[in-house]
């Protein structure tokens, strides 16, 4: 710029745009030296290229940047207060492998710390779950897969069989949380027959902990890796096209084991255990995260393998 006025100018101390009334874009550009002053007069001819001042306003083409939208995951599940597990875990693990989650909340549940932390439970008005449901559906145009958590009454497992006849969910997932801790048996037994005849035979993949699977095994207990393989392969001739029967590091092999079973494949996967005590929430992440692999196209045996890398990780 400089070099457009200066012409033996000397030191440009100052400058000052005077705009030339005649047309064509002629410009003067006054400047002034220590004890003199100076005009410049440019044709436009002679600016042509040069930077103009004042300068124009930058025009900037805005570009269509078009995304993939990510997949969609709803988690039909409990709000658990310390944020360890339920929904919160659900939708982090969600966020995580990339999947954008949605909620409806069954019930709400907090640990007392004057009762050996015994959970507190009070139920969603079935109503209530329903209409959050419906809106999941609506809003987002396609649901890839659904997470059912914790159901915890009879009336909610009912009004959630209503949902999945009505939506037709492409992949379920059913972590059946059959108790919660400090819950009564008795209640806790119209839940498990209640989960048995009108959910599981509607998922596409179930996660049962070691004493969910004894349960819906009909067994009494599982203390190795064949009563394991055993009772995964009972759960699927329920109905259950894929299950992923959950031990973790509780039976003594070191390792954080689970047993997957899909009719035709018997798979035991086991990575490295961290530490030997059960970790509030690890079932809900691995099982969030098998649903969030579905929902991105994964196969449920693909699904359950990035699952324990997630948890172990």
């Amino acid at each position: 710029r400089d070099c457009l006025l200066s012409r033996g100018l000397g030191d440009v101390y100052k400058r000052q745009l005077v705009q030339h009334p005649r047309r064509h874009g002629i410009r003067q550009y006054q400047t002034g030296t220590e004890g003199a002053g100076n005009r410049c007069t440019l044709t436009a001819a002679q600016t042509r290229g040069a930077p103009r001042w004042p300068p124009a306003p930058i025009r900037t083409q805005a570009r269509t940047m078009t995304a993939a939208p990510p997949p969609i995951a709803l988690t039909i599940a409990g709000s658990e207060a310390s944020g360890g597990a339920g929904a919160q875990t659900d939708l982090k693990t969600f966020h995580t492998l990339g999947v954008y989650g949605c909620t409806a909340l069954t019930c709400i549940v907090s640990m007392d710390p004057k009762d050996g932390w015994n959970h507190r439970f009070v139920p969603v008005d079935p109503g209530v779950i329903a209409d959050q449901i419906e809106t999941c559906a609506a809003v987002h145009s396609r649901v890839d897969a659904v997470k059912i958590g914790m159901l915890g009454t009879a009336p909610t497992i009912d009004v959630v069989e209503q949902a999945l006849q009505t939506y037709n969910f492409p992949a379920v997932v059913l972590d059946p949380v059959l108790i919660c801790k400090g819950q009564e048996f008795g209640g806790a037994l119209e839940v498990d027959n209640a989960l048995r005849t009108k959910i599981l035979p509607r998922a596409t993949m179930t996660t049962p902990n070691l004493f969910e699977a004894a349960t819906l095994a009909g067994m009494e207990e599982i203390t190795s890796v064949e009563q394991l393989k055993d009772a995964a392969k009972r759960i699927h001739d329920q109905g259950v096209p894929n299950v992923l029967a959950k031990a973790g590091p509780s039976l003594g092999t070191g390792t954080a084991l689970d047993v997957f079973y899909d009719g035709t494949t018997l798979e035991v996967l086991e990575v490295e255990a961290v530490g030997t005590e059960r970790v509030h929430g690890a079932g809900c992440t691995l099982a969030a995260a098998v649903t969030a692999e579905l929902a991105k196209g994964a196969s449920p045996l693909e699904a359950a393998v990035t699952a324990k890398e997630v948890v172990s990780s």
